[in-house]
């Protein structure tokens, strides 16, 4: 079998791209998180839904909803919506705007970033939000979205 002269430079090539996507971060997964004395392991889909479009006001033990966002333009905002909530962020932003115009409910607390985020769900009783999964730690507790 006969080699091309360009079978090097194509060879050379391809591993240029490989390693050039090996050395990109990551895709930064998300997940669902609440206060530490949350009672529960697992939320359906449909359960969570409500609780970010403020239409699910309390937990199955009884006690009050404090739904945390990120700003509609963050990248983990968008990625959650999408990815976990398999809503457009503009859905969510919609609903939000036409309870808080019509008088009929809230829109939920807005944070600044991640750091924030965790924060204010960690001292938060009944609280819930989302983070990237590299930024859990021992003051939240992360729940599993059941499909």
């Amino acid at each position: 079998m006969r080699k091309s002269p360009h079978s090097g430079v194509v060879r050379g090539i391809a591993w240029s791209v490989l390693l050039w996507l090996a050395s990109l971060p990551a895709l930064a997964e998300q997940a669902l998180v609440a206060h530490a004395g949350a009672g529960v392991e697992q939320l359906s889909l449909n359960t969570t839904r409500l609780m970010f479009s403020m239409q699910l006001e309390r937990w199955p033990d009884g006690n009050a909803v404090r739904v945390f966002v990120l700003p509609d333009n963050h990248p983990v905002h968008r990625d959650f919506s999408k990815d976990r909530l398999k809503l457009y962020p503009r859905q969510l932003r919609r609903v939000w705007d036409r309870q808080l115009y019509s008088g009929t409910g809230q829109a939920p607390e807005t944070v600044a970033d991640e750091a924030a985020m965790r924060k204010a769900v960690a001292e938060t009783p009944g609280a819930i939000g989302y983070l990237s999964r590299e930024m859990i730690d021992d003051t939240v507790r992360e729940l599993q979205i059941d499909r």
